[in-house]
């Protein structure tokens, strides 16, 4: 009972503030544009998302871009074993690089990011496509703090 008055408490902030949110939405259109401009893929990106909701926990933008994730054209498989990307070869060199990189932008210590992943990803990704990957899992951190803050529900899906 006390965890439903909890939730009850809490508001959207993308309705309760929707230019701010509108702002945000156009720096994801931005980096969408961004991506094609640089040669990323939509299920590039929509992997940076999956894992960057994943490592953050936010179960609505997981359940979104998940589903974004297949629409574009990824396959169930690979993102049932996203979590361990590193242990499979599902994942091609230009991917492989972009997780590195979310990863560590989602879990940057400190002032900085790891020095490591950021030389792993600008071997394999042009300064541009580093640039947008970096804003791609910025973006997606942003929304998800949006959405877990807000707490906002997903609802589900009938077997189909």
């Amino acid at each position: 009972m006390e965890q439903q008055q909890l939730d009850a408490r809490r508001i959207f902030i993308d309705k309760q503030t929707p230019d701010v949110y509108k702002a945000m939405n156009s720096v994801a259109v931005a980096v969408r544009s961004a991506a094609d401009d640089a040669g990323l893929s939509r299920i590039l990106l929509e992997l940076i998302n999956v894992r960057v909701s994943q490592i953050n926990r936010c179960v609505f933008c997981l359940n979104l871009h998940s589903q974004r994730a297949l629409e574009a054209g990824d396959t169930m498989q690979r993102l049932m074993v996203l979590p361990a990307w590193r242990e499979t070869t599902l994942f091609d060199a230009d991917e492989r690089a972009a997780l590195v990189l979310a990863e560590a932008v989602t879990t940057v210590d400190g002032e900085h990011i790891d020095d490591d992943a950021y030389s792993t990803a600008a071997k394999d990704l042009t300064e541009d496509q580093l640039s947008v990957a970096i804003w791609a899992a910025v973006t997606i951190n942003a929304f998800n703090r949006v959405s877990i803050l807000s707490r906002h529900p997903i609802r589900a899906q009938s077997a189909g």
